[in-house]
């Protein structure tokens, strides 16, 4: 990325954060298949939990309507909302790190949340889910949102 010398390290710094957050939004507009979510899973447990986090099976589903996504340890399968698609990248990483974290460790005591913060991004990424329920809350205004 070309950046103007004249550019502080601040407005540097502010400026790389918004142009990878428009990649990461352009690349999220193309939806995963079930295979390319499974070698994202791998990818991702290789990078964040040394390979120990091994799902047998990784995909959307649509009758999840309350959670982000769910896994089975025993069954080793992981299955991620459908709401998902179209999310940032990063945030669909947080939610398949979280899911495979639990491959490792059952439930949401300590180790589990002091295993998922090897991936950098969880707490941006749990705002930005946070900010996604918030608003689905929003009473319908007519001629919001571009309407």
């Amino acid at each position: 990325m070309l950046i103007p010398a004249r550019m502080s390290e601040a407005e540097e710094q502010r400026w790389v954060t918004v142009m990878l957050d428009k990649l990461a939004a352009q690349e999220s507009k193309r939806v995963l298949g079930d295979a390319e979510l499974t070698e994202r899973a791998e990818r991702l447990s290789a990078q964040y939990f040394g390979g120990r986090a091994r799902p047998a099976s990784v995909r959307w589903v649509t009758n999840q309507n309350t959670r982000w996504g769910s896994c089975t340890p025993a069954e080793g399968s992981i299955r991620l909302s459908h709401r998902l698609q179209g999310m940032p990248e990063y945030v669909v990483d947080y939610v398949l790190c979280h899911e495979l974290a639990h491959l490792l460790v059952p439930g949401h005591g300590p180790d589990f949340w002091r295993l998922l913060e090897s991936y950098p991004r969880t707490e941006r990424a749990r705002g930005y889910l946070e900010g996604v329920v918030a608003a689905d809350r929003l009473p319908h205004v007519p001629g919001a949102r571009g309407e």
